[in-house]
């Protein structure tokens, strides 16, 4: 934590990794939450801030009060901190960035944090009370669903485009996490989409 002193003010500044930041409807809650409070948000991406504020005015406690009412909760040890950081690189992989159908979500993961894929499942199944397996499945067929409703791909494209290698094997396990055929998605997609964080 870094302090300054500007003018009779007393500024610290600190970053904090936060469970649950997981869409950019959290990062614009935050900045409002902290706005009203006086604080300044340096810098915000997805699992983590930086924000700096006056200590004359307001506490460290009275923020991650703030932040922990609202669902946000303050990430403290290495473990919890690398399992925040898995979550948002499978949200990244499969939500916000160019899904490559060559490249198993294994190899990602494991390329990314330079750690086995058994030692990450391990932690994120500890933590979380979800294998890691089925957490990247459940956000697939949620980005599925998305490319459905876009109308823009055929299924057999989506299938390609998300790593499935049959359309068969999509629809089996669209089934298996919905509850309901790829057909019945269709007839009323707004009626089964959720969003990114009602998936925990």
């Amino acid at each position: 934590m870094a302090k300054k002193e500007k003018g009779k003010s007393k500024l610290t500044e600190k970053n904090f990794m936060l469970k649950n930041m997981i869409c950019s409807c959290c990062s614009r809650l935050i900045r409002i939450l902290m706005e009203q409070k006086g604080v300044e948000v340096k810098s915000i991406n997805m699992g983590e801030v930086t924000l700096v504020w006056d200590v004359h005015n307001t506490s460290e406690k009275q923020i991650t009060g703030i932040l922990q009412q609202n669902g946000f909760e303050i990430v403290k040890n290495n473990e919890t901190r690398l399992t925040e950081q898995i979550k948002q690189a499978v949200i990244d992989l499969v939500h916000h960035s160019t899904f490559n159908s060559m490249v198993r979500n294994s190899d990602f993961l494991v390329g990314k944090f330079n750690l086995s894929y058994q030692h990450l499942s391990y932690l994120f199944s500890k933590h979380e009370g979800i294998t890691l397996e089925k957490f990247i499945i459940q956000q697939k067929i949620e980005k599925v669903k998305e490319l459905i409703f876009s109308e823009d791909l055929t299924l057999s494209e989506i299938a390609y485009m998300m790593g499935y290698s049959s359309v068969q094997y999509l629809s089996s396990q669209f089934r298996n996490i919905t509850g309901i055929t790829v057909s019945d998605y269709k007839k009323d997609p707004l009626k089964y989409k959720r969003s990114i964080d009602e998936l925990y």
